[in-house]
């Protein structure tokens, strides 16, 4: 690190679980985001800040002037404009010195693994099941920690998937892909904006932990978050064994342990 590196990280640098060498890792990472929307708005920045050496941005959409009021990341001025270019915009002026690479398509299933594949940690920002779905395969395919993330109206989840053990429940573990899961939208249910924030910021942090190679955090468990009540709810997920997705059938994680924090 150079002089101004030093400077720009020194409040990291100064905390003993990161130090040089930490944050010298971060330097050297490579993460991949999916959704540059509510959850992955407040990851880029936060994870720009830190320092990452690589964010790629995938996001197929256009900023929309309905999504001024949650996904910080993007500008009035920039509505109608493609969601990483914008995200771009503004992760140069967060930091310059982080290359992001700008996927502005919708990632099929075989991109979604090559795209993984190039990553050290994968972030699921995205608002659907069905890419939630293939991000988790894709993950798992390449054995990369998946930080996924969800929030709709005042309720949010992070959980942390470590497919570099082979232990680590995964995904369809936790909702499984046959069930019948209620999907809901923002545009017909509304979301509270602090929120977002809320679960993009610890998505981030997750990421930052495993990067950096300390391993107390999330991994095998899901963080859930009601800010109407500001109540937290942490549990403890076991792997499925006959999940089809990671042990080659059907069905769900169970929480084991529940803990509020």
């Amino acid at each position: 690190m150079n002089d101004q590196q030093l400077l720009r990280y020194s409040r990291h640098i100064l905390l003993q679980e990161i130090g040089i060498e930490g944050q010298q890792r971060l330097l050297d990472s490579r993460v991949l985001i999916i959704g540059l929307g509510g959850l992955g708005s407040p990851a880029a920045l936060y994870l720009a800040a830190s320092g990452v050496g690589q964010l790629t941005l995938c996001d197929h959409d256009t900023v929309d002037f309905s999504n001024l009021q949650r996904q910080i990341i993007h500008r009035t001025g920039m509505a109608g404009q493609s969601k990483v270019v914008s995200a771009q915009a503004a992760l140069r002026e967060i930091n310059p010195e982080v290359e992001c690479v700008a996927v502005p398509i919708r990632a099929d299933e075989a991109l979604l693994r090559e795209l993984a594949a190039q990553a050290d940690v994968v972030l699921d920002c995205s608002d659907n099941f069905v890419t939630r779905y293939a991000v988790n395969r894709a993950c798992l395919a390449r054995r990369k920690p998946l930080v996924s993330g969800a929030a709709i109206q005042f309720h949010g989840q992070v959980a942390v998937f470590d497919y570099r053990r082979d232990d680590a429940p995964c995904y369809n573990c936790l909702f499984p892909e046959d069930s019948e899961a209620e999907e809901l939208r923002c545009a017909t249910t509304g979301v509270f904006s602090p929120l977002v924030g809320i679960i993009g910021t610890l998505q981030a942090a997750e990421a930052l932990k495993l990067l950096i190679g300390i391993e107390r955090g999330l991994s095998g468990k899901l963080l859930s978050v009601n800010a109407l009540d500001m109540n937290i709810l942490r549990s403890n997920l076991s792997k499925d064994p006959a999940c089809r997705t990671c042990s080659g059938n059907s069905v769900r994680a169970i929480a084991v342990k529940q803990e509020n924090s």
